[in-house]
């Protein structure tokens, strides 16, 4: 026997909910603050029931809708109401975020759609809890064969190795590189450290005929470019 059908919604959570899915359709996202659109994902994930106060309960611990989405699991499951389900809903929405912006620069030439790299960047790492160490590995054309976490470290520092970094890039025929990682602080200035291990991968690479086009440090609302900065 199947089971009987749970209770049905109130008239009034189901008549907000039609009339969020309407405007999203009719705008888009630009139609809908972030405590709408992140109601919009949790009707899956809790279909029984409002989720307003969930929405906005999260949206307060964790500040925006790309806070919320990004926020690792473990802290999203401390929150009263979160159970996997939802965070199985927050999760695929930020999978699919990553893709479709790794979809915009992989394969393609990267120099010349510099916007949708950062706008990868950004989606990748500005919303991290840790610092992440990304290489991402370009051929003679300057088109992007492969972006490889090279790795993951604390709060404030990642451990990186030039030697590695730069054989890497030999197993992958790469002929330039541009290296990537972000500061959970929110501030993307460059430490000494970073600056330091920048001109370490530099020197590594120019034995090797290999260029390093720039290293991009990513906070959490700008980025900051080493070339442009004037420190490559």
């Amino acid at each position: 026997m199947s089971a009987a059908p749970g209770p049905r919604l109130p008239s009034y959570i189901r008549d907000h909910r039609a009339r969020l899915r309407d405007r999203f359709l009719a705008g888009g996202p630009e139609a809908l603050p972030d405590y709408e659109l992140l109601e919009l994902v949790l009707f899956r994930a809790i279909p029984r029931q409002d989720v307003k106060p969930l929405a906005r309960q999260l949206l307060d611990l964790f500040g925006d809708f790309n806070r919320v989405i990004s926020a690792p699991a473990a802290r999203l499951r401390e929150v009263r109401g979160v159970g996997d389900a939802v965070i199985c809903e927050l999760k695929v929405v930020e999978a699919a975020a990553h893709r479709l912006s790794r979809a915009r620069v992989i394969h393609r030439p990267v120099l010349s759609s510099w916007n949708a790299l950062l706008d990868y960047c950004r989606t990748a790492m500005a919303h991290a809890e840790i610092e992440q160490f990304r290489v991402l590995y370009l051929d003679r054309k300057n088109v992007l064969i492969a972006d490889e976490a090279q790795a993951r470290g604390t709060v404030d520092h990642v451990p990186v190795y030039p030697r590695e970094v730069v054989k890497r890039a030999l197993e992958l025929n790469a002929s330039a590189l541009i290296l990537v990682h972000n500061h959970p602080s929110g501030d993307p200035t460059p430490s000494q450290a970073d600056i330091d291990m920048t001109q370490q991968i530099r020197l590594a690479a120019d034995a090797l005929g290999i260029v390093l086009h720039d290293h991009l440090i990513v906070g959490k609302a700008a980025e900051l470019s080493f070339r442009s900065a004037g420190y490559l």
